[in-house]
C-alpha cells in the first residue's frame, strides 16, 4: 500500500483555509487505496536547525543532534512513499513549516552531484519518498502570488532528486465562504482537491484540468481589490 506523510503548515491548523482544502485532497488520497498520516508543524514545535558544523553531514550522516520532536517524525518521513507540503502562502512560509523543512536534511545522502548546471544530491537509501507535492492557499487573487512556495517544493524534489508530484493551489481561497458557509462555488473547488488526491496516488500525476478546477477564479481581480481597499 502506498503511504503518504502530509505536513500542514499552517498556524491555525485545522481551522484554517489551508485545511479546508487539504481535507478533501487527503480523502482523495485514502479514496485511491492511500495510507496517509497528517501532522501539524506547529504542534510538533519543532526547533529551528541552528546546528552550523552541519551535524547530520559530517559528523553523524543521517543523524539530528536536535532532541525534539523531529526525532519521532523521522522514521515516519522514511516509510512513506509520498511526502505532501501544505502551507499557506506568509512571506514566504509560516515559521514552523520553513524549520520543518530546514530539518529535513538528515533524510538527504551527504554525496554531491553535479547536474544540469545545478548541484544536487538523493535521499538517503533508507527513505522511501519518491515524489514530493504541494498544497497551498493564498489570499491574493492570483495564482502567481504562490510562485515562490511552488518553487520551494520544486527545488526540495529536485535536490532529494525524487519526482514533483504538482501544486494544488487555491488563490484567494477566503472567498471559498460566505459568513463561514461554504459557496457553491467553494464545494467545487472541494470537490476539485478530493479529485487531485484521488488522481495523484491512482495515476502518479494530477491532471492539468483538475489543477484549473481547484484554482479557478470565484470573483474578479477588480471586484477583489475592491473588497481588500475598501478594509483597508
Amino acid at each position: 500500500m502506498t503511504k503518504a506523510m502530509v505536513i500542514n503548515g499552517s498556524p491555525s491548523m485545522e481551522k484554517g483555509l489551508t485545511a479546508t482544502v487539504l481535507s478533501p485532497f487527503i480523502k482523495g488520497m485514502s479514496d485511491a487505496g492511500c495510507e496517509v498520516e497528517l501532522e501539524y508543524a506547529s504542534r510538533l514545535k519543532i526547533k529551528p536547525c541552528a546546528c552550523g558544523e552541519m551535524y547530520c553531514w559530517y559528523v553523524r550522516p543521517g543523524e539530528c543532534c536536535i532532541q525534539d520532536q523531529m526525532q519521532a517524525l523521522m522514521p515516519k518521513l522514511k516509510a512513506a512513499d509520498i511526502l505532501i507540503l501544505a502551507t499557506p502562502v506568509y512571506i514566504p512560509l509560516p515559521g514552523a513549516m520553513q524549520d520543518l523543512v530546514n530539518r529535513l536534511c538528515p533524510l538527504i545522502n551527504p554525496v554531491l552531484e553535479y547536474r544540469a548546471g545545478r548541484t544536487r544530491a538523493r535521499f538517503r537509501d533508507d527513505v522511501q519518498i519518491r515524489q514530493i507535492g504541494l498544497v497551498s492557499t493564498g489570499g491574493w487573487w492570483e495564482r502567481a502570488n504562490m510562485d515562490t512556495v511552488v518553487r520551494i517544493a520544486e527545488e526540495l524534489a529536485e535536490d532529494a532528486s525524487v519526482q514533483f508530484a504538482g501544486a494544488v493551489l487555491r488563490p484567494h481561497a477566503n472567498l471559498m465562504k460566505v459568513k463561514g458557509e461554504l459557496t457553491s462555488d467553494g464545494q467545487a473547488v472541494l470537490d476539485a482537491a478530493k479529485r487531485a488526491g484521488f488522481e495523484l496516488v491512482s495515476q502518479g500525476a494530477v491532471s492539468r484540468e483538475t489543477l484549473d478546477a481547484v484554482s479557478r477564479p470565484l470573483i474578479s481581480e477588480e471586484e477583489l481589490r475592491r473588497r481588500y481597499n475598501q478594509i483597508a
